[in-house]
């Protein structure tokens, strides 16, 4: 594997731990919720610097079904993510207390919610379109194909996205992104790793949704 691709992959796995731990918040402290966000913005950054042809030749070329689905999916991340840091600025009482901003935190408190649980959602959709290409990477680490492995690692996927439409609705974070609740409740008697596991399995749906979502665009292409 080349070092560029080994950076990509690293940088994606780095991003995808970032931003489960983002979604806990309270259950990690204010602090390290802000530090987490200044490196999950300087990762995405990355992120499209290391994928520049693509960005490059958005404007050229025809546009498929399955193009369309890739540039609407990254511009609304890009919208989550400039949204998650201007609010996150906003609200800061850590890293950016120093510019002692006070007004308009009511609205930035919206936004930030409205930006972090669309971007997980988004994010998680980005990385199921992309799921194949994640599994042909894997898939040089194996020296024979397995049919066994293949179908049980189906299953487990299903498994997993199955506990996540039920951790989904436990969460309620139907309710946070469309501001049915407009404030984040957290136990702090739960152990941090069940968040954290409700959270992946969640993101692990919308990534298995987003992938079978990609399949059939391309074969409508």
């Amino acid at each position: 594997m080349k070092t560029k691709m080994k950076l990509k992959l690293a940088t994606d796995l780095l991003m995808t731990a970032a931003l489960l731990l983002l979604m806990a918040y309270e259950l990690i402290g204010q602090a390290v919720h802000e530090w987490i966000g200044i490196g999950i913005f300087a990762l995405f950054v990355l992120h499209h610097i290391l994928n520049s042809n693509w960005s490059k030749n958005i404007l050229k070329g025809r546009y498929t079904g399955w193009r369309m689905l890739q540039t609407v999916l990254v511009a609304l991340i890009l919208l989550c993510m400039f949204g998650s840091m201007v609010s996150g600025v906003i609200l800061s009482r850590h890293v950016f207390s120093f510019l002692s901003i006070h007004g308009g935190r009511a609205f930035a408190r919206v936004l930030h919610m409205l930006s972090a649980y669309w971007g997980f959602v988004f994010m998680s959709l980005h990385l199921g379109v992309h799921w194949n290409m994640m599994m042909g990477l894997a898939g040089r680490f194996v020296k024979e194909p397995s049919e066994i492995r293949k179908w049980g690692i189906r299953a487990a996927a299903l498994l997993i996205a199955g506990y996540g439409i039920y951790a989904f609705m436990k969460r309620d974070i139907a309710g946070y992104m469309f501001l049915q609740i407009q404030f984040v409740y957290f136990d702090f008697e739960e152990p941090v790793w069940f968040f954290l596991l409700d959270y992946l399995a969640s993101g692990a749906l919308f990534v298995c949704f987003g992938h079978y979502l990609g399949q059939l665009v391309r074969r409508k292409r």
